[in-house]
């Protein structure tokens, strides 16, 4: 991956990620832009948000956590190693550090707040602005092998499947009716999601699990044994969808290219061409960059 590009302005939902009990739940870290509202929990390795992020249930991160300003967390938020709360903060209920923990000015932790480690009271530099600055400071002294480890902590998608980030965008919207991005999507493969899914564009992997529709502007591509639980809809762009995978609702498109092992329930609407095939269609993961 090169950290020179802009590796946030996408939503990747990687392999084996889940939503359970109202929680968004992955086995690596996990990246928020600012100005989102995220009504689930997270459950993740390491948690980097943007300034006014607002969420709906805890956080829970094994290693690091660093919140941005304004944001408002509705519940607890727990950190396995250190912690970095920006000003004026909202944690409705507690906060638990494991590590150190630097906290910004009028920070409002409603249940109390307990630390292993040191406690500085000041203002953290924003959380992506930290991220940037310091791959820019070590590109610019010439030590680059330390940028690229960097940026592989939480941006490398050439690392196993497993240990890919989750990104959310900058101004997204993601609940349990819809998850809202202006931005291209990519979902890995076993996962398991609800909610309506709205993106520029979709790429979605194996063996899937969508409780929720499908909209784009573009493209969609439907790995094999998926199943998308409601319609499949793309204003101008193809639809692909692979062997095995299952449509339990409509699906509408220009053009349609259909596995013959696939399955729709509903109606096809295609105002292009459409085309029958017995090859498996492109599963698309995190490691692929979307057009």
């Amino acid at each position: 991956m090169s950290i020179r590009g802009d590796a946030l302005d996408r939503l990747v939902i990687p392999d084996g990620t889940t939503v359970e009990e109202h929680d968004l739940v992955t086995d690596g870290n996990v990246i928020i832009g600012g100005l989102s509202t995220v009504e689930f929990g997270v459950r993740g390795r390491s948690v980097i948000v943007g300034e006014r992020t607002v969420f709906g249930g805890s956080i829970e991160s094994k290693t690091d956590c660093r919140l941005d300003m304004w944001c408002e967390v509705d519940g607890n938020v727990l950190v396995g190693a250190d912690a970095y709360i920006g000003e004026r903060a909202h944690v409705k209920g507690k906060l638990m550090v494991s590590g150190d923990l630097d906290i910004g000015d009028d920070v409002t932790i409603d249940e109390g707040f307990e630390a292993s480690g040191w406690i500085v009271i000041r203002n953290p530099m924003p959380a992506i602005i930290y991220l940037f600055i310091y791959l820019s400071h070590m590109l610019r002294i010439g030590e680059e092998e330390a940028a690229q480890e960097m940026a592989a902590e939480f941006l490398d998608d050439d690392r196993p499947k497993q240990s890919a980030p989750l990104v959310i965008p900058r101004g997204s919207r993601v609940s349990d009716d819809t998850w809202q991005v202006s931005t291209n999507g990519v979902i890995g493969n076993n996962c398991r999601l609800h909610g309506n899914i709205r993106a520029r564009r979709l790429d979605l992997g194996a063996n899937n699990e969508v409780f929720g529709s499908l909209r784009t502007k573009r493209c969609i591509s439907i790995g094999e044994g998926t199943r998308i639980h409601g319609d499949v809809t793309t204003r101008h762009g193809t639809v692909t969808i692979g062997k095995n995978a299952e449509i339990l609702g409509d699906v509408s498109c220009g053009d349609l290219d259909l596995h013959e092992a696939a399955r729709i329930d509903g109606s096809i609407r295609a105002t292009g061409e459409m085309s029958i095939s017995n090859e498996t269609a492109l599963s698309v993961g995190p490691e692929l960059e979307p057009t």
